[in-house]
């Protein structure tokens, strides 16, 4: 992935994939290093696809900002605060599943509240779910963001899996 997204990104947008020891991040360059670095999480391939549809998201202006300017809290968030973070979320979300399939890997939707009141959990999970199917549909029929379209033609070549690829993985059932 670290390959593919390189020599895709390094030099048209300054951008380099790196598999981090810890938390994912987003640093954009600096006066330390003259490129943006998107790390991801303890190389988890998940955590790639996962912060690389943050990026494919982020406009120019984001890509300035640490984490692109977003805001995390941990585990635990009020219900308030969950839906917050759900409605961040979906598109980047959708974007990760059409990405993961492209490779042919399980998509795992994640509302990242393992501590939170199960009730609400368990009825938000249901909704975020449905808002992720509907944006990835949404995605296939008019378009994925440009970065993102690239990197999944290239995804499609690189694991052969135009022929399997289709709207039709994109259905509740499968995630």
């Amino acid at each position: 992935m670290i390959k593919l997204f390189d020599g895709l990104f390094a030099h048209s947008e300054n951008t380099r994939l790196i598999a981090g020891d810890n938390e994912p991040e987003y640093l954009p360059a600096n006066d330390e290093c003259s490129y943006h670095r998107l790390i991801f999480a303890h190389g988890f391939y998940a955590s790639a696809l996962h912060e690389i549809s943050h990026w494919c998201i982020a406009g120019k202006q984001r890509r300035l900002l640490v984490d692109f300017g977003y805001w995390y809290e941990p585990d635990g968030r009020s219900p308030e605060r969950q839906r917050e973070f759900e409605h961040v979320e979906v598109k980047p979300q959708a974007l990760e599943w059409i990405l993961s399939e492209a490779c042919g890997r399980k998509f795992y939707l994640s509302t990242d509240n393992l501590n939170g009141d199960p009730v609400a959990v368990a009825a938000g999970i249901a909704r975020f779910r449905a808002a992720v199917v509907k944006q990835a549909q949404n995605y296939l029929a008019n378009g994925l963001p440009m970065r993102a379209s690239v990197l999944k033609k290239a995804l499609l070549d690189y694991y052969q899996r135009h022929s399997q690829f289709g709207a039709h993985l994109f259905a509740p059932e499968r995630i």
